[in-house]
């Protein structure tokens, strides 16, 4: 069973976490956004615009989905489910939650989850 104490700090964690997600994906749009990063230009300066409105995509993407992780962990803590493994149903490691408190997964969890994954490389 994990401990109040433990659940708290992770809370903090995870709240500052999610403070500086947001924070980061407003000044990623705010820096695109007065770069003036518009259609006009010639072929090289479209390219450029291009290759950037797709760089803030892609980091929007990444943001987000750890936003939703963060998200999840808060809304475990509150049902009182925060520290389970998805895959073994033990409590997560104690350490390992104070480094990652977003994680679903104990250390076992995550061996046995990337053992049962599809590896790519060797369908090749």
């Amino acid at each position: 069973m994990l401990d109040r104490k433990i659940i708290e700090l992770c809370k903090e964690k995870l709240l500052t976490a999610k403070s500086d997600l947001l924070n980061r994906y407003q000044t990623h749009f705010l820096d695109f956004r007065e770069r003036g990063n518009g259609g006009g230009g010639d072929e090289a300066d479209q390219s450029s615009a291009l290759l950037a409105e797709n760089n803030l995509f892609a980091t929007q993407q990444r943001l987000r989905a750890q936003l939703l992780a963060v998200e999840h962990a808060l809304a475990r803590i509150e049902r009182g489910t925060y520290g389970i493994c998805e895959e073994t149903e033990e409590f997560i490691e104690k350490d390992r939650l104070l480094a990652i408190p977003w994680t679903t997964l104990s250390i076992e969890g995550a061996e046995m989850r990337e053992d049962h994954s599809p590896q790519t490389a060797s369908n090749y």
